[in-house]
C-alpha cells in the first residue's frame, strides 16, 4: 500500500484553506474574554507573544516537511528521527488530540445553535444534530479528498467574513478608555494566560499530515503553514482590539465576540457572529476529520497499525477505514464528553508532538542521507533549540498531577498497541484497494 493509491488533490492555495480551517475553530470565539479577565489589556501582548512562539514552531515545521512528500505529518518526522516507538507515540497521542478536539469543539458547535434552537443542546435532541454533524463531515470525507477541500475553502470564506466585518466595524467603535496598563500582571498569571491563549493558535499542523493527497508538497506545505499563521495572526490580534476596545465587560462574557458587535451592530450583530462561531466550527471539524483519518491511513502504511487502516476506496480513492474508524469513535466520544474536557489536554499533547518536530530539525540536518530541505528555515538549529525551550516554559504552567495522569494513560495504551503489533505482526494482505 502507497500513497499511490491516494489522489493528490490539494493545492497550495487548498492546504492554506486547511490551516487556516483548523487554526479558526472554537478558540478565538471564547478566549478573549478569559485572557482578559486574567491579565487585562496586556492580552493584547499574550496574543503577539503566542504569534512569536508559535511561529518559531511553524519555522521548524515548515523546514521539517520539506523533506516529506507521504502521509503522516509529525508521526513520520518523529519516526524518521527518533525511531519507530517515538514516531508511534506521537501519531497515537496526536490522533487522540484530534478526536478529543473534535469531540469538544462538536459540543460547542451544537451550544452555538442552540442560540437559533433553544432545544438543541438537550438530550435525544442533541444526540440528533451531533450525529447529523458528524454524518454530513463523514460523508464528504468519504467521497474524494477534493470534495473535502472544497468544503474546507467555502468554510474557510465562511468564517473569515463574518471575523473581518467585525474588526472592519468594530475598529470605528473603539474607545480608548477601555485599555489600560496600569497594574502588570504577575509573572505566573501572565504564563498561564499565554498557555491558555495557544489554544487559539494551534491546528496548523493539521495541514502538514495529508501530504500524501498534496501538490508539490516540498514546496506548498511550508508556504501554506507560514501564510495561515501569518494571516490568523494579525486577524486575531485586531479581534482582541476590538474586543477590548468596544466592550467594557469583556471580562465577565460568555460569548465576547457576539457581546462586542452587539454594541456596534446591535442584535442583528450577535445574530451574524453566531453564525460565524457555527461556520467556523463545522470547517474545523471537517478539517479535523480529514487529518486524524490519514494520520491512522499513515501509520498503517508504515506497517504501524493494521494494514486495513490503509485500504483505499476502489472509486473514491479515500482511506474508507480509517473514516469510518475515526467517525465511530469521534460519536462515542462527543456524546459522552463536554467542550471543557478536552482542552487543557489536547493543548498539552500537542505542546509535546511540536517538540519532537523542533528536535529533529538539528538531527535531520546532520544526516547526510536524507536530501536537503527545499525550505530552509531562517535561524535553523537556534530556532529549533528555541521553540522547544518557550515549549518547556509553556509546560511548567501545567499542573501535571492533575492533567498529566490522562496523557500518560494514553500514552501507555500506545505503547501496549504498538507492542501488540510488533508481536503478533501486521497482515500485509488487504491493504490494496
Amino acid at each position: 500500500m502507497t500513497d499511490e493509491n491516494l489522489v493528490r488533490g490539494i493545492g497550495r492555495w487548498d492546504l492554506t484553506a486547511i490551516a487556516i480551517n483548523t487554526i479558526i475553530g472554537a478558540g478565538i470565539f471564547g478566549l478573549p474574554a478569559k485572557v482578559q479577565a486574567l491579565i487585562g489589556s496586556y492580552s493584547l501582548i499574550a496574543f503577539v507573544l503566542c504569534a512569536v512562539i508559535i511561529g518559531f514552531i511553524v519555522l521548524c515545521y515548515a523546514e521539517v516537511s520539506s523533506r516529506f512528500s507521504s502521509t503522516g505529518g509529525p508521526y513520520l518526522y518523529a519516526k524518521e528521527a527518533f525511531g519507530s516507538v517515538v514516531g508511534f507515540e506521537v501519531g497515537w497521542l496526536y490522533w487522540i488530540v484530534r478526536v478529543t478536539t473534535f469531540a469538544a469543539n462538536c459540543n460547542l458547535f451544537i451550544t452555538y445553535l442552540g442560540f437559533f434552537i433553544p432545544s438543541a443542546n438537550e438530550g435525544a435532541v442533541r444526540i440528533a444534530f451531533i450525529t447529523l454533524v458528524l454524518l454530513i463531515i463523514t460523508i464528504v470525507n468519504f467521497i474524494g479528498v477534493r470534495e473535502s477541500t472544497v468544503m474546507t475553502n467555502i468554510f474557510t470564506i465562511g468564517k473569515i467574513v463574518p471575523l473581518l466585518i467585525f474588526v472592519a466595524v468594530g475598529l470605528f467603535f473603539l474607545q480608548p478608555a477601555n485599555f489600560s496598563f496600569a497594574g502588570v500582571p504577575e509573572y505566573g498569571t501572565f504564563s498561564s494566560a499565554v498557555l491558555l491563549l495557544i489554544y487559539a493558535f494551534v491546528g496548523f499542523e493539521a495541514a502538514v499530515i495529508p501530504t500524501g493527497e498534496t501538490k508539490d508538497p516540498e514546496k506548498n506545505v511550508p508556504f501554506a503553514i507560514l501564510t495561515a499563521l501569518g494571516i490568523v495572526a494579525v486577524l486575531y490580534i485586531l479581534i482582541q482590539i476590538v474586543s477590548i476596545g468596544t466592550l467594557p465587560e469583556l471580562a465577565q462574557s460568555q460569548r465576547p465576540l457576539a457581546d462586542a458587535a452587539t454594541v456596534f451592530l446591535g442584535e442583528f450583530g450577535a445574530a451574524f457572529i453566531t453564525i460565524g462561531a457555527l461556520i467556523s466550527i463545522f470547517g474545523n471539524l471537517n478539517v479535523g476529520v480529514l487529518s486524524a483519518t490519514r494520520l491512522l491511513f499513515g501509520m498503517s502504511e508504515q506497517k504501524e497499525l493494521p494494514a486495513v487502516l490503509a485500504r483505499t476506496h476502489e472509486r473514491f480513492k479515500t482511506p474508507y477505514i480509517s473514516i469510518l474508524l475515526t467517525a465511530v469513535v469521534v460519536l462515542i466520544l462527543t456524546i459522552q464528553s463536554s467542550f471543557i474536557t478536552a482542552l487543557t489536554i489536547a493543548t498539552i499533547t500537542r505542546l509535546l508532538v511540536y517538540a519532537t518536530t523542533c528536535l529533529a530539525l538539528p538531527v535531520f540536518r546532520r544526516r547526510s542521507d536524507l536530501p536537503a530541505a527545499p525550505f530552509s528555515a531562517p535561524l535553523g538549529v537556534a530556532a529549533a533549540m528555541l521553540s522547544f525551550g518557550l515549549i518547556i516554559w509553556l509546560l511548567t504552567n501545567v499542573d501535571f498531577a492533575k492533567e498529566g495522569i490522562a496523557i500518560v494513560i494514553a500514552a501507555a495504551i500506545g505503547l501496549i498497541i504498538f507492542a501488540g503489533v510488533r508481536m503478533f505482526g501486521v497482515p500485509t494482505s488487504g491493504a490494496q484497494t
